[in-house]
């Protein structure tokens, strides 16, 4: 049976090595362009792995990690992830997760709906199936009905919410809410950033920009979300033509198309734990057919 390297936090010795139950370390080493070869020291033994071309190891073409594990096929399958979804509006995105959830090609489920207008389209949508609502922030007019930052947070730590997705919420997320999910908070933005992002630029507004800086090319980003409007790590973008005689109304209805694929693709992956991150902080997305392969 052939094993395929993959990368994770440690690296498992036979029951019968020598170097098992002794404190080992991974020395530095370069990638060579057909051979990877790993040195491990302890204080009494070294212990190497070479992988070359002509041996019956498959040798990975990129790793965020830098420490090996054998697979062998035998992993368990990621369990269904707990989602939360914050919308402003009709909640187009949203509908979509939902429906990649329903239909099976999201590994998760919508647990929570976040809104800052209770008689949007969108809450309207998840209490017709049965998500419950929660208001943030708080209402000026009715207080009562929202959420301070810090009960935002208990309340999704008591659903068990692994991923928050911004899916047309136009408020800033509060940093309590950033730094209690690193890494676990996602945005759908209608234009390529970094251009044509920052506060103020939402919803036909970006379009309107997009048109009158002559920009050729537009489409979605999804990135994951930090203090600042629109300047969090960018996971996936998908590019659409701006044609000549555009109206911003047209660009914004091809671009939310695209909109509607990019997320519940993004989604499928961050559910089965397919988002890998490069050493410079860069996020990839590894491929479900080609494991071996990042974009």
């Amino acid at each position: 049976m052939e094993s395929r390297v993959l990368f994770s936090s440690q690296f498992n010795f036979p029951v019968n090595s020598p170097l098992k139950n002794r404190e080992t370390s991974i020395a530095p080493f370069t990638l060579p362009r057909n051979v990877l070869s790993l040195s491990f020291r302890s204080s009494a033994d070294r212990f190497a792995v070479r992988i070359g071309p002509r041996s019956f190891v498959k040798a990975v073409s990129f790793a965020p990690k830098i420490v090996a594990e054998v697979d062998d096929g035998s992993r368990d399958e990621p369990r269904r992830k707990k989602l939360a979804v914050f919308v402003s509006g009709g909640g187009s995105n949203f509908r979509k997760i939902h429906e990649g959830c329903s239909d099976g090609s999201v590994n998760g489920d919508v647990v929570l709906l976040v809104t800052n207008n209770k008689d949007c389209g969108g809450a309207e949508y998840a209490r017709s199936n049965g998500i419950p609502v929660l208001v943030f922030p708080k209402a000026k007019r009715e207080p009562s009905d929202g959420l301070s930052p810090s009960e935002l947070v208990d309340v999704l730590r008591k659903y068990g919410v692994d991923f928050v997705l911004l899916a047309g919420y136009l408020k800033l997320i509060p940093v309590e809410l950033v730094q209690a999910f690193p890494k676990r908070i996602l945005n759908i933005h209608p234009a390529l950033l970094p251009a044509f992002g920052g506060k103020g630029l939402y919803g036909i507004r970006v379009h309107k920009a997009v048109l009158e800086s002559g920009a050729r090319y537009s489409g979605p980003t999804i990135h994951f979300v930090d203090e600042e409007y629109d300047t969090g790590r960018i996971l996936a973008q998908s590019a659409v033509r701006v044609i000549a005689n555009d109206t911003p109304e047209e660009l914004a209805k091809r671009v939310l198309h695209e909109e509607h694929k990019l997320y519940v693709e993004v989604v499928a992956a961050i559910c089965e734990e397919r988002i890998k991150w490069r050493e410079d902080g860069v996020p990839l997305i590894q491929s479900k057919e080609n494991p071996d392969e990042y974009y």
